[in-house]
């Protein structure tokens, strides 16, 4: 019986030496280090972070950041410069429509510099509305832009931008 033993245990022994080593494995690739976007430390930064996030996602044309931060319902007006003249507006609802507009009115023109030089955040509870001077290139539209912004799932997103309200 203790050679039964002892000739198992050597059988053992020589299949774990005889095995082959598993192939060796590739490193793991090391990923990028991204820098974390800041977190806010109040509303009106978080908010100013998407006006800034809307400009430079205009300038790369990056239609998958744009989509982040808009609202799925957001809405997009421009006042054909009559802005007390509500009837002649032209209307982009939902993300669907404002991705259209995005690709087919502002991508084309391919701006190289949006800025929201001076801006007017006005906050109550979940909601905001800003106005702001924005400068696409070399235009400057100094009777500015209305904004609306809502907190939703505990972060803001753009619900609206009305553009053209200078009356011509």
């Amino acid at each position: 019986m203790r050679k039964g033993w002892f000739l198992f245990l050597l059988i053992m022994l020589l299949v774990a030496c005889s095995r082959s080593e598993a192939p060796a494995r590739s490193p793991t690739p090391t990923p990028i280090p991204r820098t974390p976007t800041p977190v806010p430390s109040s509303d009106e930064e978080a908010i100013l972070q998407l006006l800034n996030a809307e400009a430079e996602a205009v300038v790369a044309q990056d239609i998958d950041r744009l989509e982040e931060i808009w609202a799925k319902d957001g809405v997009v007006i421009d006042a054909k410069h009559t802005p007390d003249n509500p009837d002649d507006d032209a209307r982009w609802q939902g993300w669907d429509a404002i991705r259209e507009r995005y690709v087919v009115v502002v991508f084309p023109g391919a701006p190289q510099m949006v800025a929201h030089p001076l801006v007017d955040i006005k906050i109550s509870g979940d909601t905001a509305v800003v106005t702001t001077t924005t400068q696409i290139g070399s235009e400057v539209a100094a009777a500015g832009d209305r904004w609306t912004f809502a907190r939703r799932d505990g972060r803001w997103v753009i619900t609206s931008l009305t553009y053209n309200l200078e009356p011509e």
